[in-house]
């Protein structure tokens, strides 16, 4: 996969420099601002992952216990919502009743990948055999110990599949960000078909796929790192 991407980005490179850019593709195709608008990305997509374990992983660990079993369902559902509105439609919505910039990015961001996260915690947690959680709690195990010990460890690799899953949705959906001035490779997307330069497109958009794969191949990575031997 690095390889590969590398190949796409160096393709890309041979094919912007050899063209003639009039004055407005060259204010957008260089250096300074693709590594600027990059960097925005990276923070958007970034941020809103880590927000979204920080709210989904711990919920989903408590939505999980027994005692909770009644209001499960009814705050998937509430999550369900947050993925079921359209992130633009969000975007705009925020931008009327509160700002435009990059925190109300990444609050529609947060609220339309919180679900698959909090859904693989809670199947992973589930899917932990019975048996096994009896077994460790017949040794002594307090219940906080089987779920640190026992009960997360068997549940990374689904876990991480759902951050992955938030990752990428997030990395593709952050391009929406340039219709609030939330920076990020989107902006080279809307001003370039703004300006009618296809190339100013073709760069945001390759640009932005390359993103999205080296961000899921490193989470891969971690995922692999993660996992408990033996699964």
């Amino acid at each position: 996969m690095p390889a590969a991407l590398l190949a796409v980005l160096i393709v890309l490179y041979l094919w912007v420099s050899g063209q003639e850019l009039d004055s407005t593709e060259q204010r957008r195709i260089n250096a300074d601002n693709i590594t600027t608008v990059v960097r925005e990305h990276i923070e958007l997509a970034v941020l809103s992952t880590v927000l979204v374990l920080v709210i989904a992983i711990p919920l989903g660990i408590v939505l999980t216990r027994p005692a909770l079993a009644k209001v499960t369902r009814p705050a998937i559902a509430v999550f369900n919502i947050g993925q079921a509105l359209p992130t633009i439609g969000v975007l705009v919505l925020f931008a009327v009743v509160w700002d435009i910039g990059f925190w109300p990015v990444i609050v529609a961001l947060v609220a339309y990948t919180v679900l698959p996260v909090l859904r693989n915690t809670m199947v992973g947690l589930q899917q932990v055999d019975e048996s096994v959680i009896e077994a460790a709690r017949g040794m002594g195990m307090s219940r906080a110990a089987v779920l640190g010990r026992i009960e997360l460890p068997l549940a990374v690799p689904i876990i991480m599949a759902g951050v992955r899953t938030a990752l990428v949705i997030n990395v593709g959906t952050a391009t929406l960000a340039a219709f609030v001035d939330g920076g990020g490779l989107g902006t080279l997307i809307v001003s370039g078909t703004a300006a009618g330069r296809d190339l100013i497109i073709i760069v945001g958009a390759v640009l932005t796929a390359v993103l999205a794969l080296t961000i899921d191949y490193l989470a891969g990575i971690a995922e692999d790192v993660m996992r408990p031997r033996g699964l």
